[in-house]
């Protein structure tokens, strides 16, 4: 990993926050001619340890996938508690929220990003793996997402 670099450069997902999830799903699978993929719901606090802006959030959302070869669009609909979601929807409305990178040592991404002024503003569990969320808009204009399966963790 370079010592300014999150150590990939292979975007897994184009993240997008939508008001109505399932409009949403119904206008992408007909645009792009796919198959309408299932909505599913985030964990709640207790299994998601939700924080946002350094604080615990009941935050949740609705989520719909479409697998395009490398990269996956997510659509995303808040639900629930303050997230990094909701305060892009009611500041900007609908739109690209994030793009994400799958990494290994979030830790040590997130202290090379902060030391450029790239702050964490959401971080989450998954089954399997974490996310973390870090404000790069004044940098990129876009959110980053760090994506990093448990069972590929440095020590």
């Amino acid at each position: 990993m370079s010592e300014a670099g999150i150590g990939t450069t292979i975007v897994t997902q184009v993240g997008l926050v939508v008001r109505d999830i399932e409009k949403s799903v119904e206008q992408f699978s007909q645009i792009f001619g796919m198959e309408k993929p299932p909505i599913s719901i985030t964990a709640e606090y207790d299994k998601a340890q939700t924080s946002y802006m350094g604080k615990p959030t009941e935050a949740q959302a609705k989520l719909a996938f479409f697998h395009m070869g490398q990269v996956s669009i997510e659509l995303i609909e808040p639900i629930g508690g303050p997230s990094t979601w909701q305060a892009f929807l009611d500041a900007k409305g609908e739109g690209v929220h994030h793009i994400a990178f799958r990494v290994k040592g979030t830790d040590d991404v997130t202290a090379i990003l902060g030391q450029q002024g790239i702050k964490i503003e959401q971080h989450g569990l998954y089954t399997g793996g974490q996310y973390t969320y870090l404000d790069s808009s004044p940098q990129l204009g876009v959110i980053l997402e760090l994506l990093e399966n448990f069972e590929t963790r440095s020590s």
